[in-house]
């Protein structure tokens, strides 16, 4: 995993420039120019870009790029490092074993995967082996994401995994660290939780275990939902 400590708006471009000033059509093929905030009128547009996207070096190995899933205006974002060999294939996020897993995690407290969480990646094309993708590439990818954020507008930010945590956040402690604690971020409320994939690996649910910790921080989540909703 990359040392550098990410930050956020440098790659997506300096929150005061003007959107008119930016070549649009030319994001996709130009890493370069800037992914500016308030540059997307709509999701749809943004994944238009992305699908077309030759940013970096990603592009040139991939199959299908993974935007997102889920509803545009759930209150709870969830976002993973990058897509695996299954969401290449099918150009969906979280569709192989670990989707399964969060499905089920998510719907263990009533969330409605369809109309409750929109889930979106770090980067939006897969890493080769599916190593930890580097500075450059989330840096490419950085402006769509924050895009993403900023027009599906969710109440609760969640952070699957060390690489989505440092990505956003800058935040560098091991995810055993700081999974479960509330975050802000911009003005949102984020929580840094397992990668499905970890809890995979580790099939215990005793008392301390991951899978039973896990359990805990998706019971907070849904509580601080319910509150966020009720205010």
């Amino acid at each position: 995993m990359a040392d550098e400590q990410f930050s956020l708006f440098s790659a997506g471009g300096d929150p005061g420039t003007d959107p008119s000033s930016v070549n649009f059509d030319a994001i996709p093929t130009d890493g370069a120019v800037p992914i500016v905030p308030g540059i997307y009128p709509d999701l749809a547009t943004l994944g238009t870009h992305c699908r077309s996207c030759q940013r970096c070096s990603l592009a040139t190995t991939r199959t299908n790029v993974v935007v997102s899933r889920g509803s545009p205006t759930a209150p709870v974002l969830i976002i993973g490092e990058g897509p695996g060999q299954q969401e290449d294939e099918q150009g969906l996020p979280f569709v192989g074993k670990s989707g399964q897993l969060l499905e089920k995690i998510l719907e263990s407290v009533r969330f409605d995967t369809e109309k409750d969480v929109y889930v979106c990646n770090i980067v939006k094309c897969r890493p080769p082996a599916n190593r930890v993708p580097t500075t450059v590439e989330v840096n490419a990818c950085k402006g769509y994401l924050l895009e993403q954020i900023r027009l599906v507008d969710p109440k609760i930010i969640l952070l699957t995994g060390a690489t989505a945590l440092k990505s956003l956040l800058g935040v560098k402690q091991g995810i055993s660290k700081v999974r479960g604690q509330w975050m802000e971020w911009e003005g949102r409320l984020c929580m840094p939780i397992f990668h499905p994939a970890y809890l995979l690996r580790n099939q215990s649910r005793d008392k301390g275990s991951p899978k039973w910790l896990m359990w805990q921080d998706i019971q907070a989540v849904k509580a601080k939902v319910e509150e966020l909703s009720e205010g």
